[in-house]
């Protein structure tokens, strides 16, 4: 009676393993796929957070940005992987019409090893940690700016966490890229999030 009982309660466990490795796995695969569709056929927006930098939050006391020095900046890791996600663009035939960038010089290094060219500097991108009073100005102003995007390709936007959670709910991890897709009437709505693997 105890190994009958023993055999059914393990059963579903077994189940279970079964179909997350059958069935998630896949699912998370092919929603990846479906995303990188989207940015082939171009028209969507990509909020990118910067990749890995030196620990720390927020930024050192006495931060300038006219002096990277002071700065945290990416560590050799997040290099790499800045420049594996443009690889995953290449390869994926995902164009880039428009890149913008964070003052930052973390987002503006993100976004050259990235995609190989300079990203003309936005301030609604910078870092919003620490600086709630610029919230609903920031937020506006990127709302506006992908509301109304129209390009062929895709418009990529190199910024923060603080930032990009502050716009659209999402808190993406380093070099995590959250697609927003342009809507009539000047709205947006996220397609998903995507993050290449850093190797």
């Amino acid at each position: 009676m105890s190994m009958r009982t023993e055999g059914t309660s393990y059963r579903p466990a077994m189940l279970a393993g079964l179909l997350f490795a059958l069935v998630l796995v896949p699912f998370r695969a092919i929603a990846s796929d479906a995303l990188w569709e989207k940015l082939k056929a171009g028209g969507q927006v990509v909020l990118m957070r910067h990749a890995i930098t030196t620990p720390g939050v927020g930024d050192p006391p006495g931060m300038r940005l006219d002096e990277c020095a002071t700065q945290r900046n990416l560590t050799d890791e997040g290099r790499r992987h800045a420049r594996r996600t443009g690889e995953a663009f290449r390869s994926r035939g995902a164009t880039v019409e428009r890149l913008l960038s964070s003052p930052w010089c973390r987002c503006l290094e993100t976004a050259r090893l990235a995609f190989g060219i300079e990203a003309q500097k936005l301030d609604a991108l910078s870092n919003l940690f620490g600086r709630p009073e610029n919230r609903a100005r920031q937020v506006d102003e990127l709302d506006a700016l992908i509301g109304k995007w129209q390009g062929k390709g895709n418009l990529v936007l190199v910024s923060h966490g603080s930032t990009i959670a502050a716009l659209t709910g999402v808190s993406p991890e380093p070099a995590e890229m959250v697609i927003a897709t342009p809507r009539s009437g000047g709205k947006f709505a996220i397609a998903g999030r995507l993050l290449v693997e850093a190797r």
